[in-house]
């Protein structure tokens, strides 16, 4: 089977400039470290992508610009024409970490309008799956909120998209290093959406991010008990991460049933993320990739769209995309980890996932 590659270089000219890491520039220092969410991520997955052992195995489309009209589908018009309108007068910071320049919208229209050409092409047939290759991420953008280096939710908007051309319940599993809050806040109240975010324990993080993405935060009203987040204490690792694959996100999707899958395609858990402290490896990504293939095929006829969430490891990102990839596609190992691997505590891991487990239950029983 060919995995369809959604793609369009518009995404590039979105410019985060430098900084000290991801906040505002210091006069004590000779260098200036690029801004984490950069175009060289990327690059480095596209060159991947099109080099790796995979290339035979992907087909290639172009994305395309979404509309206003489109990008309402989830975010209010005041918002949309607020970041239209941010760009103008030269680079200005919407957030602490989350920045807009000349060539941000025309990038986040790319961005969005990618994921949606993506989410028509899974929903064209059976045994559809699709990856789009888009920055700048989307998932902390709310209807009305930028957030965390995103300003458009790309997953968000094609979920929209999907649930009003025929699709009835849709899954999302988002397993970036943070939580998925944005996406967690647009569906909160509906029970045709089950949003799952496994994450790294951070907690909020201000005022445009005050959701704590910890286990008690449910649903609400008819939306109960269809969002489960699971907090990964730092460092989890492999082993932690399939097992709450195992015990929390497989067994939530069985019961809900979802007529189509939607993967937020991160990352930065990896060993060596400078967002993120997982320790994560390629094996790791192989096997989740594996594991959602197998739940579309359960579920979804085959059904799965993957859009590219973080991953600022510029080296080592691009190898665990890779990995990805392989597991959605079922193949065996491609590619070599080039770098060290740090063993798991398994133990502890799964420790640490089963007080999650009952954490969760005392709240809100499983669906």
């Amino acid at each position: 089977m060919k995995l369809n590659v959604f793609w369009h270089p518009d995404v590039l000219l979105h410019d985060t400039g430098t900084g000290v890491f991801e906040a505002v520039g210091s006069d004590l220092l000779t260098v200036r470290e690029k801004h984490p969410e950069g175009t060289d991520r990327i690059s480095n997955m596209l060159s991947i992508l099109k080099r790796g052992p995979l290339s035979s195995h992907l087909t290639w489309h172009w994305g395309r610009q979404a509309t206003e009209k489109e990008l309402q589908l989830f975010h209010t018009p005041a918002y949309v024409s607020q970041i239209c309108a941010a760009e103008r007068g030269g680079a200005r910071r919407l957030t602490a970490t989350t920045l807009a320049a000349p060539g941000s919208y025309d990038a986040c229209r790319a961005a969005a309008g990618t994921a949606l050409e993506a989410a028509a092409f899974v929903m064209q047939g059976q045994n559809r799956i699709a990856y789009a290759l888009v920055r700048p991420p989307g998932h902390h953008a709310a209807p009305a909120q930028a957030d965390g280096y995103c300003l458009f939710n790309n997953v968000a908007v094609a979920v929209e998209y999907v649930l009003q051309n025929g699709v009835d319940r849709i899954a999302v599993v988002d397993w970036d290093v943070h939580h998925g809050n944005g996406t967690q806040t647009g569906f909160f109240e509906r029970n045709n959406v089950l949003t799952i975010s496994l994450h790294m324990d951070h907690g909020a993080w201000g005022p445009s991010h005050p959701e704590t993405g910890d286990v008690d935060e449910v649903g609400q009203g008819p939306g109960r008990g269809f969002n489960l987040n699971i907090p990964l204490p730092m460092g989890t690792g492999d082993a932690g991460y399939l097992y709450a694959f195992e015990k929390m996100v497989i067994p939530a999707i069985d019961a809900f049933e979802p007529d189509m899958l939607v993967v937020a395609c991160g990352q930065d858990a990896s060993q060596f993320d400078a967002d993120g402290r997982q320790l994560v490896t390629m094996q790791g990504f192989r096997q989740m990739g594996a594991h959602v293939r197998r739940l579309a095929d359960r579920h979804s006829n085959g059904r799965l769209l993957l859009v590219q969430e973080g991953g600022y490891a510029v080296s080592y990102a691009p190898f665990c995309l890779h990995a990805t990839l392989e597991g959605v596609l079922g193949l065996k190992e491609q590619l070599p980890d080039p770098l060290a691997y740090l063993p798991d505590d398994e133990a502890a891991a799964r420790k640490n996932v089963d007080g999650i487990i009952r954490r969760r239950q005392a709240v809100e029983p499983p669906i």
